[in-house]
């Protein structure tokens, strides 16, 4: 099992997160913001990916610091669970439909970060949740895990829709690039390193 424990403690926020990038979606959500943990359950649920997080934040101040040191304790597990990334497809792709919604999510375990993030939620909030925050989450996880994240959202709606489909989509694309296959040798790339 490719897995990792993450523990991330700043004046900010304190966070437990435990990762099974080879589960089957089971997971115990507690960041503080019920929004959040329910695109969290969606990220494991639909990636098959098993996922404890626990973080108290300051909540009296905003989201924040929760949501985006998330973001780096996620990426940080993310990146020591694959490891070495010998025998995975390294990329992965996604496009999720919910009602009106049409996202598409596309990672490259590469070992480079960078976030393309294309859209503008609007509504200010969702829920109890900042919709700024999506993109702040988003943009951690890229950079502490080293990965190309490209998020599109190709037909709009429901702000609710379109960040439960980046969240799920971004599962689905992520259990993709982490999956073996048996053609490759070593890791996926013309230099022999990522």
């Amino acid at each position: 099992m490719r897995s990792s424990e993450i523990s991330r403690k700043t004046k900010e926020t304190d966070i437990e997160i435990k990762l099974n990038i080879d589960g089957t979606g089971k997971n115990s959500i507690d960041t503080g913001i019920g929004f959040f943990n329910h695109m969290l359950e969606g990220f494991s649920k639909h990636g098959f990916m098993d996922l404890d997080v626990k973080i108290k934040g300051d909540l009296e101040v905003d989201g924040h610091h929760t949501v985006e040191d998330c973001g780096i304790a996620l990426g940080s597990a993310i990146k020591e669970a694959v490891g070495d990334k010998a025998g995975i497809r390294r990329y992965g792709y996604f496009v999720l439909p919910m009602d009106e919604v049409l996202v598409v999510c596309a990672v490259d375990l590469c070992g480079r970060p960078y976030l393309n993030f294309d859209y503008e939620f609007k509504a200010p909030m969702i829920g109890d949740l900042d919709t700024e925050l999506i993109h702040e989450f988003f943009y951690a996880v890229s950079y502490s895990a080293a990965m190309n994240l490209h998020i599109k959202v190709l037909d709009g709606g429901n702000g609710h829709h379109v960040a439960e489909a980046m969240f799920k989509a971004f599962g689905k694309a992520l259990d993709m690039a982490t999956g073996y296959d048996t053609r490759v040798d070593g890791v996926l790339s013309t230099k022999g390193a990522l």
